[in-house]
């Protein structure tokens, strides 16, 4: 099975769950872009529908791997979430710097207040800039917040206890199994890989992983089939240490220009052949048959 299928470009009859826990975790950092990955991996779903899947609590949105913010399924959090939850320590470590105090619970302001704007938290807490995101992500590490459904194309914060039921877990009975129960998912939907990869992916240490991957891959790539624009930050240019699979080397500079940015893509075949902005307004480096008008056509139908 080739990359190109094993992260569902090829487009299967899936729910919103499905393409969530088939990647283990979903980039959702911009808000704009993450309903696009579901979209693209997938036949006859809307964006109202990954909506809805957030509404039933199917999926959350809530920091993940690299301390990055993620869609992960409800259901994998008890194992994953303890693994990749924002480190305490560094959060403390940040508000140090910012001379904010870290006994402002952003948990406990949240409490039976519902989804509520970063601005509307650093009211409840007497905080404002960065030291609101890092008391958040203080409260995230101890497993009492996550982000609930965006308002206004903001994010908003929510006591993980009032919109799960239960904080998150942030303890492991057996590590070991955890972290080979990730490696087996990593795999699933990244193969080729190797443990680097899944050490850049994940920010777990490389040794603990290469303890958990098991025998070495022996999946050989094969070129995708379809025209998909993929957006933002896209797990197929974002999982793993190299794009190289995807990005010829004279294109590399127009899809990740430096600072952790990496653009929307124009991938023909399982090749990126240009960049597309919103609308879309699409910049090819090379040309592409009508294909592309299916494409565009079926995101406005998403939308």
């Amino acid at each position: 099975m080739s990359r190109f299928r094993a992260q569902l470009l090829h487009r299967p009859l899936v729910g919103v769950t499905d393409v969530v826990r088939q990647l283990v975790a979903v980039q959702a950092q911009d808000v704009s872009a993450f309903p696009l990955a579901i979209r693209v991996r997938s036949t006859g779903l809307s964006a109202a529908d990954v909506v809805a899947a957030r509404e039933r609590r199917e999926i959350v949105r809530c920091w993940g791997p690299r301390g990055t913010l993620h869609l992960i399924a409800v259901d994998d959090l008890p194992w994953l979430y303890p693994l990749v939850a924002p480190s305490p320590a560094a959060a403390l470590r940040r508000l140090r710097q910012l001379d904010t105090d870290p006994a402002k619970d952003a948990a406990e302001a949240l409490k039976d207040q519902g989804p509520v704007t970063k601005a509307e938290l650093g009211e409840l807490l007497g905080a404002e800039g960065q030291a609101i995101v890092h008391l958040a992500a203080l409260a995230a590490g101890r497993g009492q917040l996550v982000l609930g459904p965006e308002r206004g194309g903001k994010a908003t914060y929510v006591h993980a206890g009032d919109w799960l039921g239960a904080p998150l877990p942030t303890s492991l009975v057996d590590r070991d199994d955890a972290v080979r129960t990730l490696a087996a998912r990593y795999r699933a939907s990244h193969d080729p890989c190797v443990p680097e990869d899944l050490a850049q992916w994940s920010g777990l240490p490389l040794g603990e992983i290469r303890r958990a991957w098991g025998t070495e891959s022996t999946v050989e790539d094969e070129p995708g089939e379809g025209v998909r624009l993929l957006p933002a930050y896209d797990e197929f240019l974002l999982g793993w240490r190299s794009r190289d699979h995807a990005v010829p080397a004279a294109y590399r500079k127009a899809i990740h220009p430096g600072g952790g940015v990496i653009r929307s893509a124009v991938l023909v075949d399982g090749r990126v052949v240009g960049t597309w902005k919103a609308g879309p307004k699409v910049e090819l480096f090379e040309p592409v048959d009508a294909r592309l008008d299916e494409e565009i056509a079926d995101m406005a139908r998403f939308r």
